[in-house]
């Protein structure tokens, strides 16, 4: 869903704002990261996130907008203390931009020695008998929508913040866009005066607009899955019922409460939950065999016990892994030896502790998964238990070329920047797919680490001026872990 809306002269989307405000839930979203505005603001930023108060959760909605070079980062105010307007520096701008090393070296040396000379003769110290003064402090509201930010503006004008908090229980798509506006309407102050002082400009606030890059798994989203696309299809449309109870209630409809994904190693099971919780903007909570076996009698049932009794005092939506359920219940009914009875007990305690889950807390989801469910009881992932049941295959030719495609697009917005290539032009995915027959997306991410380390050491022992990643050298990895000449 998207809506549209015009504020000082720029059109403004909004895409999906209850997913950005889910999103939120588990980690910060930045907005605004790659928006322009015109002089004398230099940059804009919009971040919604997730905080406890002693009322309870809440949204929280910052913004940042600086007019100020001293406020960006250092190599973009080195830039901007050398490049200049003048014919040079227009020309050294466009170099670095194309990704020139030599132009980028330049400037940067240049700057460094600038910023040395600044701090030497004193002019990066305040002006003396001009001491600091106090921020000034404000409120803007949005009437619409009930919203009101604290602004604090520097006493030099360079920095403006904004702030404001929504309970997370009464958080809506509205607060969001009533943020923009307030944003925008800060922005606007500082500019000329004029009737439309963002005329001309469009702002699309969205998914695209949240950093793709996992640093870990922990940040993954369904987005950066690749080679899934019916399994991340069905994914999303249980996260849709998750978040909207208010369609669920009106229909009598029950959303699913148990998930089992089942499927070969690698093929990112585990990775799939995650993504789930962080769509849902749900908390994740991963149950691994240690937690619930134990040695003693009893004890096992009591893990079990106790993992169910905390779930269902939550009070915000939270994603239950069970990792490797089979290890934990598997073979139920079979034998009549005593470690079999007590698997037995566990797996007749899991089943009545999930038959009435869903009842008590709507707002968890369990989700288990297993590399062989024909290990698992019938009984225990039964609909009603279990109501989703989701194969995931080894991807085929054309998913093992979007996993590539993924991953390289990933690694390189993380670690690419002026003067660094990581992979060279040209790439034939196609033929890294057909290369790649029966590997998975785990297999995948191994041949790229192999392919980075080599060019990191190279780099190590070279000093630098290592050649992008090429086709032959992801073709070698490829060759390599599948035992190919």
């Amino acid at each position: 869903m998207t809506e549209s809306f015009r504020y000082a002269g720029a059109t403004v989307e909004i895409v999906e704002a209850a997913t950005i405000l889910a999103a939120a839930r588990v980690n910060p979203v930045e907005l605004l990261r790659r928006a322009t505005f015109p002089p004398p603001v230099r940059r804009a930023e919009l971040t919604v996130s997730s905080a406890g108060t002693a009322a309870g959760p809440v949204h929280v909605f910052s913004a940042e907008i600086s007019t100020s070079v001293s406020d960006l980062p250092q190599k973009e105010r080195i830039r901007a203390v050398v490049l200049g307007n003048d014919p040079v520096g227009t020309l050294l701008a466009k170099r670095i931009e194309a990704g020139d090393p030599i132009a980028t070296r330049i400037v940067d040396g240049v700057g460094t020695a600038a910023v040395a000379a600044y701090r030497k003769l004193g002019l990066d110290r305040p002006s003396a008998g001009a001491p600091d003064r106090e921020p000034e402090t404000a409120v803007l509201a949005d009437a619409t929508a009930g919203l009101q930010a604290a602004v604090t503006y520097q006493a030099d004008g360079s920095l403006v913040r904004l702030r404001a908090e929504v309970p997370r229980d009464d958080v809506r798509p509205e607060h969001l866009t009533a943020m923009v506006r307030l944003v925008l309407q800060a922005v606007s102050e500082l500019l000329p005066p004029s009737s439309e002082p963002l005329a001309g400009r469009r702002y699309v606030i969205s998914r695209e607009s949240i950093p793709r890059v996992a640093t870990t798994t922990q940040e993954v989203t369904l987005d950066q899955v690749g080679g899934l696309a019916d399994v991340v299809g069905e994914l999303r449309q249980i996260a849709v019922s998750f978040r909207h109870p208010e369609a669920m209630a009106r229909w009598g409809a029950r959303r699913p409460q148990g998930i089992l994904m089942y499927g070969p190693p690698g093929t990112g099971k585990t990775m799939l939950s995650r993504a789930l919780a962080n769509e849902i903007g749900a908390d994740f909570r991963e149950i691994r065999t240690p937690e619930i076996l134990d040695k003693w009698l009893g004890g096992s049932e009591r893990n079990i016990k106790q993992i169910f009794r905390d779930a269902r005092r939550y009070r915000v939506p939270t994603l239950i892994l069970f990792d490797e359920f089979d290890s934990i219940i598997s073979y139920a009914g079979a034998g009549g030896d005593a470690a079999s009875q007590a698997i037995n007990a566990v797996a007749g305690i899991f089943k009545q502790e999930m038959n009435d889950l869903i009842e008590v807390n709507p707002n968890v989801i369990v989700v288990a998964t297993t590399n062989f469910p024909h290990r698992v009881d019938d009984s225990l992932i039964r609909s009603g238990r279990f109501d989703v049941k989701i194969s995931v295959p080894k991807p085929d030719e054309a998913g093992r070329a979007e996993i590539f495609r993924k991953m390289i697009a990933q690694l390189a917005a993380a670690h690419e920047e002026p003067g660094f290539t990581m992979f060279a032009d040209g790439l034939d995915l196609a033929e890294l797919a057909r290369l790649s027959h029966g590997m998975t997306g785990a297999d995948i991410k191994e041949a790229l680490r192999r392919v980075q380390l080599a060019k990191a050491m190279q780099d190590a022992r070279t000093g630098g001026m290592v050649d992008p990643i090429t086709q032959h050298d992801l073709a070698d990895s490829v060759r390599n872990l599948l035992g190919l000449p």
